[in-house]
């Protein structure tokens, strides 16, 4: 944003940053740690004297029940699928109405996707979604491990998760991942895949800013 005095004093007015990303992959893919790194990264955001509000959102969050690690919009019931989709059309409606700001999101439609396909055995059709997202410029980032790193990242989420169970299974995360890339390839979006198999969550967010600045989707379309 330009301020007033920038207007008046003859300054030459800085380009406002607002890229908008799409984290996806399975759990134990450090999007979450990713996305809060995203949103302090000068190269990103532009420099920060002070914190300030800036929006992380999430498919992932559990907003249709009053418990803990409930349903949302990736693993709803059948009798909330009008509440998904409607939450989907919300969404992309308040992105269209405030195209000129940055938004970071930590899974999204393709996660919603692959989880009533493998789970619930239904399909939906995010087409009508992609392409307005499309034309909002965002990126799509596939966030990937090998199938040995999962053994490791599992070690150390359990030491902090409150809800350890779900990751007694890594198997399920291998075939996440796999039907996942499939999704990812299927997508319109401007999109890249990322090993994150090192854990290196500052190298990672450097690779994001490299290629988001190469492929022009720091700034509004």
């Amino acid at each position: 944003m330009i301020s007033t005095s920038q207007k008046f004093s003859g300054e030459q007015p800085v380009k406002k940053l607002c890229p908008k990303i799409i984290l996806e992959g399975t759990r134990l893919t450090l999007k979450t740690e990713i996305a809060f790194a995203l949103n302090e990264h000068p190269r990103i955001v532009g420099p920060r004297k002070y914190k300030y509000h800036s929006p992380i959102i999430s498919a992932e969050w559990c907003s249709f029940t009053n418990f803990p690690w409930g349903r949302g919009l990736i693993n709803f019931n059948r009798e909330e699928e009008e509440q998904a989709m409607e939450t989907y059309r919300t969404w992309i409606k308040l992105f269209e109405l405030q195209k000129y700001y940055s938004w970071i999101i930590d899974r999204f439609h393709l996660s919603t996707k692959l989880y009533q396909r493998k789970y619930k055995n239904r399909e939906y059709d995010f087409r009508w979604l992609e392409n307005r997202l499309d034309k909002l410029g965002f990126h799509l980032v596939l966030c990937t491990r090998s199938t040995e790193s999962f053994i490791e990242a599992r070690k150390e989420r359990i030491k902090i998760s409150g809800n350890p169970v779900q990751y007694d299974d890594l198997q399920l995360f291998v075939e996440e991942q796999s039907e996942l890339k499939k999704l990812f390839r299927e997508s319109i979006l401007t999109k890249t895949e990322l090993d994150v198999s090192d854990n290196d969550i500052a190298g990672t967010v450097e690779k994001i800013a490299d290629w988001i600045t190469q492929t022009g989707g720091l700034y509004a379309r």
